[in-house]
């Protein structure tokens, strides 16, 4: 089917464009990814801080046949049109607010994709006129949920991720 204001698609969902604040995250059929989960892990990160996309809230489209994730829309800017020094104080920030998240319980297991999933390394790390922002929190994982030995073992992966990612930021 082909969706109006189509952004972007990754490996199970569509996002489209509502409007020039929101986007929807769409859940059609059997996408092998669980809307009510996605949502209440971005609400958790949301109380945090604001480096994840902001919900706002589920929705259907009839002319979709399609659940909606309804988020914030994020416009990116292009990083390498900045300076270094610029950079540096960004990725700091954004540091900061993953270890926020990090001692809060959640870990987004998601700034680095797998290798054979397409789209560019860290497509899930937008610049914004805000700063750097997070997006899609579909593997994200709370400790609660997934208990200590599992989370720690995520968040040894994501700050490997997070020095090869602050790598690339400032050297490209």
């Amino acid at each position: 089917m082909k969706y109006p204001n189509r952004l972007s698609s990754g490996a199970n969902n569509i996002v489209i464009a509502l409007s020039e604040t929101e986007v929807a995250k769409l859940f059609v059929g059997d996408t092998r990814s669980d809307i009510g989960s996605e949502a209440d892990k971005m609400k958790y990160a949301n109380q945090v801080n604001d480096l994840v996309v902001k919900f706002v809230r589920l929705d259907f489209r009839e002319e979709f046949e399609a659940e909606m994730l309804v988020m914030e829309r994020l416009k990116p800017i292009d990083f390498r049109a900045f300076e270094v020094g610029k950079r540096e104080l960004w990725l700091d920030v954004f540091e900061d607010e993953l270890n926020q998240l990090h001692k809060s319980g959640f870990v987004h297991r998601d700034l680095r994709r797998p290798s054979g999933i397409g789209g560019l390394y860290y497509d899930n790390i937008l610049l914004t006129d805000t700063g750097l922002r997070l997006i899609d929190v579909g593997i994200s994982a709370l400790r609660e949920q997934v208990g200590d030995k599992i989370f720690q073992k995520f968040l040894e992966t994501e700050r490997s991720e997070m020095a090869s990612f602050r790598e690339f930021f400032i050297n490209r």
